[in-house]
């Protein structure tokens, strides 16, 4: 019994020794899915397209000069999502230089759509301008400008597009700062971008001609070169044509119903940014549209 005894003692050893390994590497899992996420590296989802493009994995920089401006685009194309890039834009004399995060529908010709961040440079002192326009169907003339509450060329910040089959919604940051509803099955003539996947599309180039004091004040190539910075490649959003999933799934989280309209909160958000920092309304001019002014200018 003494000799059978000291023949299963390393047995039972081994036995407890596996299963002290097994707790343990069970437990890691838990670890890391507490730690946080890494951040996505720039060739994960977007490749460059043209121009001036230095990658330093996640974070992106485009440069502008008399040679060339730089861009870059994501890889696939996109039915609904909530996406995102943080960018510090150039800083100093930027006048004529505009810097872009925007979705466009493939091709883009006549009847495409797009979503459009375009930051407009300026002179010494005076505020970069944050225009945005909203094309469906290659129809656009719905250009929305205001001044940042902060100086976007001082640091990185979330510019971020909400794309969803109720509504469209841009924010700075956690604030809201437009708003589209999708009424086309309730008003004659809305038009929402619904009908076409688009890519994410980013931007640095010389708007000389319009950009700045309506084409006046051209860039200052004796400033160059203007650079800008990119971050956040990670992308929440639907691959058209792909997934488990169509596009306009309730399954999809920014389809869901926290996601179709603004809360109180995000509601006062965006009436104090149209307030307090918007300059130019396409809803607002009536010179430009007479008496005929596009409908969803009625259900802002």
């Amino acid at each position: 019994m003494a000799a059978m005894a000291s023949q299963a003692w390393p047995l039972l050893h081994l036995v407890v020794v596996l299963l002290l390994a097994s707790v343990v590497v069970g437990s890691t899992p838990a670890v890391e899915v507490g730690a946080a996420a890494l951040p996505a590296a720039f060739e994960e989802n977007y490749v460059a397209v043209w121009g001036h493009l230095a990658s330093q994995c996640t974070e992106v920089n485009l440069t502008l000069d008399q040679s060339s401006g730089g861009g870059f685009r994501s890889k696939s194309m996109y039915g609904s999502g909530f996406f995102h890039l943080r960018m510090k834009l150039p800083s100093g004399y930027t006048a004529g230089v505009v810097t872009t995060f925007y979705l466009i529908s493939q091709p883009e010709d006549g009847g495409h759509d797009e979503v459009d961040f375009e930051f407009l440079g300026d002179k010494d002192g005076v505020p970069i301008t944050l225009q945005t326009n909203v094309f469906v169907n290659g129809h656009g003339d719905r250009e929305q400008r205001l001044h940042l509450w902060f100086d976007p060329a001082a640091g990185f910040h979330d510019y971020k597009i909400l794309w969803n089959p109720y509504q469209l919604v841009m924010f700075v940051d956690e604030t809201p700062i437009r708003v589209l509803r999708n009424l086309t099955g309730a008003v004659p003539g809305y038009e929402f971008p619904a009908r076409q996947t688009m890519v994410v599309r980013a931007s640095i180039w010389d708007g000389s001609d319009w950009a700045t004091d309506g084409g006046r004040t051209p860039v200052d190539w004796s400033r160059a070169p203007f650079t800008a910075g990119y971050r956040g490649f990670d992308v929440d959003a639907c691959v058209g044509g792909g997934g488990a999933a169509p596009c306009d799934s309730p399954e999809l989280w920014w389809n869901g119903g926290e996601h179709r309209n603004l809360t109180d909160a995000q509601r006062a958000a965006y009436e104090g940014v149209r307030e307090k920092c918007m300059s130019y309304d396409y809803c607002a001019d009536r010179a430009r549209f007479k008496t005929h002014m596009p409908p969803e200018c009625n259900y802002a």
